[in-house]
Order: C-alpha cells, then structure tokens, then sequence
C-alpha cells in the first residue's frame, strides 16, 4: 500500500530532506512551507499522513489542527516540536494529532512513526472493507417477504434498529434467520460503523466462554502470555450477537447479567472494571420460558434479555414466502455459479407448499445451493428434489386417509378434517404428559401455534358442553 505523505516545514532543508527520505521508503512525498498552503493543500488534495511543524512562519501549527480536523477528519497528524516542550505536544495530541517527535530528532526516528501510522491506516482501510462487505452480504441476502408475520417481524426491527433499546431478545426455531434478523438490527441502526460479533454460546466449554466475552489479563492463566480483549471490548458501540443464549453455562449467566445491568465487566485475571457502550442482541430457539420453569436457566437475566422480544414465525407458517425465497436463492446462486434457472414447475410449488420444513429457511436455501449447484437445467423440477421430500409430503394423505377410515366405513361415520387434528394433538400431548413444547416439535409447528390450537379446542369443547347442557333439558 503507497500512503501519501505531506511535509509541512518552513525549513527548505528539512522538508528536502524528509521527501528524500520517506520517498526512497516507498512512500509518495510532497511538501508546503506555511499554514496558508497546509490549509489549501489539505482541503483540495488531501494526504493520508501530515507531518506538521507546529511552528510556522504565518501561523500557530496548534490553531492549525482542529480547522484540518475539520476539513479531513480521517487525516493522520504527527506534529514537530521543540524538546522540552511537553505540554504544547499534549495539547496538540488532545485537538486531534496522531503521534509528536521532539526536535532535534534522528531520521530513523520518522520512519518509525510513519511505520506505525501505516500499520493502523492498513488495519483500518481492512476493517472498513469487512464492514462495507458484511453490509453488502445482509442487503443481498434480506428478504422482507410477503407474508404479514413477517412484514411485522421487520416492522419491529426497523423500530429497535431506532430506538435506543440496548438488550433485544429473537426467538424462534433453527433456521428462521434469527441472525439475519440481528445484523438488520446493526445495520439499519446508529451503530453500524461499529462492529457487529457474533458468539455462539454452545460453541464454548464455561471457562472459555468467559475468556472470548471478557478476556483475559497476562498471567491470568497459564498460557496467557499477553493480555486479550474479549468480544464485549471489541464490540463497543457496535452490537454483539449471543446465538444459542439458552446453552450459556450457570455461573456465566451471572457474571452476564451484572455484565447487562451496568455494562462494566472485568477481563478474567483483572481487577479494574471497564465499562463499553453496545446493543446486546440474544438469539435461542428453545422455549427459554419453559428453561426457565425447567431452572437451566435464570429467571432474571431472562426478563432482562426481554426488554424487547422478536419471534420469528417458521417457514411452514409463511406460505406466501416459499416461493418468493425459492426464487430469489435461485437468483442468488445462478449468478454465483454460473446457471440459468429461470423458472420453477408447478409440481416443484406444489411440494414446497406441502413440505413441512423442518430446516426452515436454512433449509430451503442449502436445498437450492445444491440444485443449482449440481443440476444443468433451466426449470426446477421435481426429479431434483430429494426423494425423502416426496415421500414425506405425499404421506401425507395417506395418513389423513388411514386416520378418516379408521372411523368408520359410512359416509355419515366419517369425521372432519377438525375433528382428526383435534384428536392427533390431545394424542401427542397425553404422549408427553401436557409438555407444550416437546408437543409442538413432535407436531411440527411453533408453539404459539399449539396454544392457539388448544385454546380452539378447549373453545369447541366448551361450547358442545353447552349445546349437550341444552339438549338435555329440553329432554326433560
């Protein structure tokens, strides 16, 4: 990388001799000789690095810097200054300088400084392209769907991606985008110049978990040589997303919770709180009320992480979307390998509709990937779905079937679709002694889902009560 340096010295000797010296490092040099030409160079043809004299002949190189600043707020400043002359050196650091080298001073001296600046200007320019990339890949990849729950799902986010919420909790079974979902929360948000760090809390033994959030001090334990800055640290005034919050260990959970309180936390093997500044964004897709019942899981840093709660509804509930996803993956991967899938079979529809989608969104696009990946066509077509997808929704009816007869041979006998889903889910959750939750995954839906089903259920029966209560006395 060639940084352009610019050389402000009233002294023609110096300036000659420090272009001569930075050019032959490799870096591209030039040189003004007032505080008039720094101003004008510096608003038409900005360096990346200014080294600046802090005495120049028609003005004070310390009342220069903040009008700099302000021209070029990302121009890299070491100022010249006399030995001894400590505070004025302070003082230009506080109004925006970089570095200072007390004159008289050895060239080496110089070439060291700038090495450093380079070193931070590369680091910089590298972390900036990470996040204009990690910003390019959510744009490509977020769909906001038609389906109304989730047009209210990204409603929501749009409203905490705004607000100064600093704790958000995302709920919902693997593969609905829970992640997706956290980093339209940083993007869309004030802090999206800052980092966005991921974790995932399974990932981690208890110990080592602790080390990646807080970090560690040297000597904190055997191997730590040199002090660590944990993820919290790193993702000040940016977001940090916890996935899988509900595998954070027992003692973790403490620790975490004085953590989201007050926003100070100690590096392990360290003694002096530091306090940062960021959105805490939690992701599990269990059912952290019933972990919590279940006492894995604490009651309070539940409530805590729940100031504001997002829950992502499964692909199998968004039926208007699966075909607006499918097409946009095929979009996505075509132009990534080089295909022409221009269109979907109406038989390939019809299965997606039918398909339960255990996987969920995940799912479907690692299903695509492969398709187009593999596959020399120009329709998706059922012969390139996978033979466990077509046997398990054209099971379907036979189960319907197999339940309906099982009733009774007469047409009048036969019972409603209704009354066969009401039946199977008591069935399933007499199997599971009332549990909710393993009843939803053995049914295959959300929980939500269930509870407004057994709330019809318990509905219908109230009012065939009724209607029986009714019969009966007018028997009388």
């Amino acid at each position: 990388m060639k940084l352009r340096i610019r050389i402000a010295d009233d002294e023609e000797l110096i300036r000659k001799s420090l272009v001569k010296l930075l050019t032959a490092e490799g870096y591209e040099v030039d040189a003004v000789g007032s505080a008039a030409e720094v101003l004008e160079s510096v608003r038409n043809d900005p360096p990346q690095i200014l080294v600046l004299d802090l005495r120049l002949p028609d003005g004070s190189g310390l009342e220069l810097l903040p009008r700099l600043k302000s021209i070029e707020p990302d121009l890299k400043v070491v100022v010249i200054t006399a030995f001894g002359d400590l505070p004025t050196a302070v003082q230009a650091m506080r109004q925006g300088a970089t570095d200072f080298i007390k004159k008289p001073y050895e060239m080496h001296e110089m070439v060291l400084a700038i090495e450093r600046l380079k070193v931070g200007i590369v680091r910089e320019n590298q972390l900036d392209a990470f996040r204009r990339g990690e910003l390019e890949s959510f744009l490509k990849t977020k769909i906001v769907g038609e389906a109304a729950a989730m047009r209210r799902v990204w409603d929501l986010v749009g409203k905490v991606s705004k607000s100064e919420a600093t704790t958000v909790l995302i709920e919902g079974e693997s593969g609905t985008g829970k992640d997706l979902v956290a980093r339209g929360i940083h993007f869309e948000s004030a802090r999206r110049g800052a980092p966005f760090l991921a974790l995932n809390c399974s990932s981690f033994q208890e110990q080592l978990l602790e080390n990646e959030l807080f970090g560690h001090e040297r000597g904190a334990f055997t191997d730590a040589r040199e002090p660590k800055r944990g993820l919290v640290e790193l993702a000040d005034q940016g977001t940090l997303f916890l996935d899988e919050i509900a595998d954070l260990p027992a003692a973790t959970q403490a620790k975490f919770l004085r953590f989201i309180e007050d926003r100070t936390f100690k590096r392990v093997g360290g003694a002096t709180d530091q306090t940062v500044d960021l959105r805490i964004v939690a992701a599990t897709n269990r059912d952290l009320d019933q972990t919590v019942k279940e006492g894995r899981f604490r009651q309070d840093l539940y409530y805590r992480l729940k100031v504001v709660s997002i829950l992502l509804p499964p692909l199998r509930e968004r039926g208007e979307d699966i075909q607006l996803l499918t097409r946009h993956f095929l979009e996505h991967y075509n132009e990534k390998f080089r295909k022409r899938f221009a269109s979907i079979a109406p038989e390939v529809e019809e299965v997606f509709r039918s398909y339960r989608w255990p996987g969920n969104v995940r799912e479907l696009r690692n299903l695509i990937e492969r398709i187009v990946l593999l596959e020399e066509d120009e329709t998706l077509r059922e012969d390139h779905l996978p033979a466990e997808m077509i046997v398990e929704v054209e099971s379907v009816p036979r189960v319907l079937r197999d339940a309906l007869s099982a009733r009774g041979e007469g047409e009048e006998d036969m019972p409603t679709l209704a009354e066969v889903e009401r039946e199977h889910i008591l069935k399933v959750l007499d199997s599971t002694d009332g549990n909710r939750s393993r009843t939803a995954r053995i049914l295959g839906i959300s929980r939500q889902s269930l509870i407004e089903r057994i709330k019809r259920i318990a509905a219908s029966r109230e009012t065939q009560a009724q209607d029986d209560s009714t019969r009966a006395r007018s028997l009388r």
